[in-house]
């Protein structure tokens, strides 16, 4: 019974988060009790927990996690300076004629947004406020307009710089070095936050194709579902560019910068923060109240990014000493399909658990539990890190838990029913699953690129 005293720590973990309790808290609470009842029963060596303190030293001087706050400052700030907002309009028009226009603009504004953001939440909400009544008012079905939405939002997970893959990248680089060293293995090779971003435009891109190729499919087959503006309002082109260029070249800067290892994704991350108060300036949209909202809004998700990581940095120090990351690696051995099968008990893993968990605790709590084991039977660690990626992306997508669904119902008039946007979806995921799918059979969509540059 003892040896499986970590998977009861992970079972209560979920339980704890499912009725409501705050991530972080649970975490830390539950591996501080578990361990408690060790000492006592005389089954945990409390000697272990002299290791907390170093490991959140080494949190404090990664310089690697500085760049989430300023990624986050540079996605809030672009959205308070409405950047998003006219692109979406100018290029709204531009496409008004084309079938299914509105919504193919809305596709590529959401790929900006997302790219700017790195979000999930953050670009669902502001793409349903900015364009929801606006497809609707046009005549578009809802269920093609929720569904547009939803999806685009979920393109934060994927579309680099996301958030979701710094932190994923540093969590895969300290599992792939812990894995070499369990292997015997002292010059040990690193993956970067720039590998991961080069490994996720491939597929990234692809989704943002094959998004605008459905929207344009589906208006084509159901026009009236998704009609052609007419009318004499068209932008011009000088218009288009002025709109379009100002987010082009700060993502440009920022992964052009990372990809030609130029700067660190930190130094990158600064450049984003820098460049997106600059064109605030620029659009007459700074001022003293709107930095205190930007800045405000940083502190709270980079307060709740990092008291999850110490949170999760006690549970993973507390399961280890129970011995769970080798009754996981004895689980894989065992189980049937080798790598196969370990990596699709993986997938199927975190996908249900992206019904109840934020991609945070996903990547700071599973993935060091079963990234190690995976990647010591040689799976290609960008690899790995994309496939998780994607399919979190897929999580939130997914009725009737997708927390991509929440965010958007809250922001939806009520004329939408919950069940257009569960429906809307369906075609989305049907196109992540393509893709994931693609992926799984050729990892060099992933590792190609990472391996070119």
């Amino acid at each position: 019974m003892i040896e499986f005293i970590p998977l009861i720590m992970f079972l209560v973990v979920c339980g704890l988060l499912v009725l409501g309790y705050p991530v972080a808290l649970t975490l830390g609470g539950t591996a501080l009790s578990f361990a408690a009842f060790g000492i006592v029963s005389g089954i945990f060596d409390p000697s272990l927990l002299r290791a907390t303190p170093d490991r959140l030293f080494g949190i404090m001087n990664n310089e690697t996690l500085v760049a989430v706050p300023l990624f986050v400052f540079m996605g809030v700030m672009l959205e308070k300076s409405n950047v998003a907002e006219d692109l979406l309009e100018n290029m709204a028009k531009a496409f008004k004629t084309a079938p299914g226009g509105l919504g193919i603009s809305v596709v590529f504004v959401g790929m900006l947004l997302a790219a700017s953001t790195g979000i999930v939440g953050a670009t669902v909400v502001a793409m349903g406020l900015m364009s929801l009544p606006t497809m609707l008012r046009r005549g578009y079905s809802p269920r093609l307009a929720t569904g547009t939405i939803c999806a685009t939002g979920t393109l934060g997970q994927i579309i680099p710089p996301s958030i979701t893959l710094v932190l994923l990248g540093d969590v895969i680089s300290n599992a792939y070095q812990r894995a070499q060293l369990n292997m015997g293995i002292f010059n040990t090779q690193t993956v970067s936050v720039g590998d991961l971003f080069l490994g996720a435009m491939i597929p990234g891109l692809l989704l943002v194709v094959l998004y605008a190729a459905y929207v344009f499919g589906f208006a084509l087959l159901n026009p009236e579902q998704a009609p052609a503006i007419h009318d004499d309002d068209q932008p011009s082109i000088t218009k288009i560019l002025a709109s379009l260029a100002p987010p082009l070249i700060l993502i440009f800067l920022v992964l052009g910068s990372i990809i030609g290892g130029i700067a660190t994704p930190t130094e990158a991350a600064a450049v984003g923060a820098l460049g997106a108060t600059v064109l605030a300036l620029a659009k007459g949209k700074f001022s003293l109240g709107r930095l205190k909202l930007v800045m405000s809004g940083t502190l709270e998700t980079t307060a709740m990014v990092f008291l999850i990581l110490i949170g999760a940095s006690i549970f993973s120090l507390i399961f280890r000493g129970y011995g769970g990351e080798e009754l996981i690696q004895q689980l894989f051995v065992d189980m049937p399909g080798g790598v196969i099968g370990a990596m699709a008990i993986v997938m199927l893993v975190i996908f249900l658990l992206g019904f109840i968990l934020d991609f945070i605790e996903i990547t700071f709590v599973v993935v060091p539990i079963v990234g190690p084991v995976l990647l010591m039977m040689g799976v290609d660690p960008v690899w790995l890190g994309i496939m998780i990626a994607l399919n979190l992306q897929t999580s939130f997508l997914t009725p009737p838990f997708g927390f991509a669904l929440f965010y958007l119902r809250g922001v939806a008039p009520e004329s939408v029913a919950t069940s257009d946007i569960y429906r809307g979806v369906i075609p989305f995921i049907c196109i992540q699953l393509f893709v994931l799918s693609l992926l799984a059979v050729w990892p060099a969509l992933a590792t190609w690129l990472p391996a070119t540059f």
